[in-house]
């Protein structure tokens, strides 16, 4: 059995990828989520991954701990992690790849919260920049593969590798247009697996000041959809 290692639903978007995607494809695995601490993790995640970093995947006590590796080394073993056509199947890694290295100013000023609301206080150029090229992509994929996942009509890797953005849309009302939109809204809302997250990332109790800081810095909190301790 496959074993998963993540943190927080709330908190870890690098956890959602592997997590959504092993969900969708109906890959079988135990889930195991360690928190963050305030004091930080490394130690503790050093227990069961080589960097001290979640999502880590565990297969009979050898460690796959990057979720690009993860999604490498399932797709080695189970079909439909990546499109069956060629083209297709390039176009997606290249928009994951994308994705796994770029919009640095999205991932900065957007941290991930996926049971908050929050109003940013200003919106600077280069977030901008990143979402006209965040739609672009969504726009290119779904026009040259037909929808109504980014490279057809099955949900894949790539569409993992998005799935945290939607939340970040989610969270700060980011504004991008109808076809991306529609597409974003697709991933928070209909399927059951996504739902599932966000459901349980609204239950969890623990609180990580540095991830709340970092969003304290960029806006201002609107709803909180975060359960509290009894």
């Amino acid at each position: 059995m496959l074993t998963l290692h993540i943190a927080n639903k709330n908190y870890s978007s690098w956890s959602l990828r592997p997590w959504v995607l092993m969900r969708m494809r109906d890959i079988a695995f135990a889930e195991v989520l360690t928190p963050f601490e305030a004091a930080g993790n490394h130690e503790r995640f050093r227990r069961f991954s080589p960097n001290g970093k979640v999502p880590c995947l565990v297969d009979g006590g050898f460690a796959v701990w990057d979720s690009l590796a993860i999604v490498e080394y399932l797709a080695e073993r189970h079909p439909g992690v990546w499109p069956a056509g060629a083209q297709a199947r390039a176009w997606a890694r290249c928009a994951a790849a994308e994705m796994h290295s770029g919009f640095s100013a999205l991932r900065e000023h957007c941290s991930m919260s996926c049971a908050v609301r929050i109003r940013l206080r200003e919106h600077p150029a280069a977030l901008q920049q990143d979402l006209e090229r965040l739609a672009e992509l969504w726009r290119d994929g779904l026009a040259r593969f037909g929808g109504p996942f980014l490279a057809g009509a099955d949900f894949t890797a790539v569409d993992a590798f998005f799935a945290p953005v939607a939340f970040r849309i989610q969270t700060y009302g980011l504004a991008l247009d109808a076809a991306a939109g529609a597409y974003a809204a697709r991933l928070v809302l209909p399927l059951p697996h996504r739902r599932q997250w966000q459901d349980e990332a609204r239950r969890e109790t623990w609180r990580d000041a540095a991830h709340d800081a970092a969003i304290d810095r960029v806006g201002t909190m609107i709803e909180d959809l975060r359960a509290t301790a009894a």
